[in-house]
């Protein structure tokens, strides 16, 4: 879109607040809203805000940021009140001097796009995003509690998540999404919502927005839901695995016209295996991300490939007549869709680059009896895992790692202290 047809259309739909939104380096969505009469001022690039808010508290800013609205992520968000209705805008944050800040998850993620179009290839994303729907107390707190006993698949009247999500979905569509399927997970509560695939860039604003949408569209329903990747002990996690195909010249060079896996599939492969124990602190950001790995419920935690509907961390899927993709199953919900998205593209042309075999698939490797190597245990070891990895420091830079690497230290250390009911109910009697 034009900043003439943005200005024309919050004219026709009484647009009266816009909301600037970016996420700040933890995937938290921020937004300041303008109003209707500010908003030229503001596509100008010159809306400044303090540049704190990237660091979500953790750390100061010394200057100010600047915010850098993508015009064609403006969309009239249908939930609000439709008489002075609410639109949003993504943004880009930028330094005072005008450059990208590279800091910000959004630019990082565009800055490894960029590089691998100069090298010729382009990549599309559909991720499958997992929630929990639970219900708010009388304050409106948030619980783990949930009446309906459905699961994987299940109709109504067992699954009480029927109606919240023909919500959600309506609405993603209104705001242009193309939503594949939705259905229920296999726990109790847990929802599932699928898009179609989309170039990298638009996939990750579409993660963004789409919680958003769902937090929202769950609270009319007198619900909360959450993107927490173990919320409830005994049943299954919320993933977000990440299928992607990679193009150049226009083709899928993952497709293959015989029962062989194409080079570039094999070697994408093995570039995410390479480097997936370095990624885990970004597609597994949070303490709770390792209770869905190391509990089971077809999380996988090692690092291996299939072709079959197995455990392993990546799956190669070759169906007949559709583009082949790689499915990465380790990243959560809770993962920001922006750094996600480039460590797993860079780890992946690091493989084709490098030409890294992926090696025996997982049947094969569990049939000799070999030890498969395994993702991290812990949020502590990821941290130690992702400065080890230099990929990992040359595609977030060495200021982001730095800084994000020091906040989940923070984090590993606040749980350490923390008492939690388990150990009250396993000592208090005993000791």
């Amino acid at each position: 879109m034009t900043k003439k047809e943005i200005l024309e259309l919050v004219g026709q739909e009484d647009v009266e607040f816009i909301r600037l939104q970016f996420t700040d380096m933890f995937g938290n969505l921020k937004n300041v809203a303008v109003t209707a009469n500010q908003l030229s001022r503001v596509l100008e690039n010159k809306y400044v805000f303090e540049g704190s808010a990237l660091f979500d508290g953790f750390k100061s800013s010394e200057e100010d940021l600047y915010l850098y609205p993508d015009l064609d992520s403006f969309v009239v968000l249908p939930w609000r009140p439709q008489q002075g209705k609410v639109a949003r805008l993504l943004c880009d944050i930028h330094c005072e001097d005008g450059t990208p800040c590279n800091l910000s998850p959004r630019v990082i993620l565009k800055n490894v796009l960029d590089k691998a179009k100069e090298k010729g290839y382009e990549f599309y994303v559909d991720p499958e995003c997992e929630f929990f729907l639970f219900h708010a107390d009388e304050d409106a707190i948030p619980t783990t509690l949930t009446h309906e006993v459905a699961g994987y698949m299940s109709v109504g009247p067992l699954d009480l998540g029927e109606n919240p999500r023909r919500d959600m979905v309506l609405t993603l569509e209104q705001m242009g999404f193309q939503v594949e399927s939705s259905h229920h997970e296999s726990a109790p509560g847990q929802q599932e919502i699928d898009f179609r695939e989309a170039e990298a860039l638009i996939s990750a604003d579409s993660v963004v927005t789409f919680r958003s949408a769902v937090r929202s569209i769950a609270r009319r329903f007198g619900l909360h839901a959450t993107f927490m990747p173990k919320p409830k002990k005994g049943v299954a996690g919320s993933g977000m695995h990440m299928n992607i195909s990679v193009y150049k010249d226009g083709r899928n060079i993952f497709n293959s016209n015989n029962k062989d896996i194409r080079d570039e599939a094999n070697w994408f492969m093995g570039g995410l295996m390479t480097h997936a124990k370095g990624m885990c602190a970004i597609t597994n950001p949070l303490v709770n991300s390792y209770k869905r790995i190391n509990t089971g419920f077809d999380a996988p935690k090692e690092i291996s490939w299939t072709q079959k509907n197995e455990n392993a961390l990546l799956r190669l899927h070759t169906r007949l007549g559709e583009d082949t993709k790689v499915e990465i199953r380790f990243p959560d919900s809770a993962a920001n869709p922006y750094l996600a998205t480039a460590v797993c593209i860079a780890a992946g042309l690091d493989g084709i680059e490098k030409h890294i075999s992926a090696g025996k698939t997982y049947r094969e490797l569990k049939e000799e009896g070999t030890v498969i190597s395994r993702l991290p245990e812990t949020l502590r070891e990821a941290i130690n895992e992702i400065k080890k990895d230099i990929l990992m420091e040359e595609t977030l830079g060495k200021e982001f790692l730095s800084v994000y690497t020091d906040a989940k230290k923070v984090e590993w250390k606040e749980y350490l202290e923390e008492v939690t009911d388990w150990e009250v109910r396993k000592y208090l009697n005993r000791v």
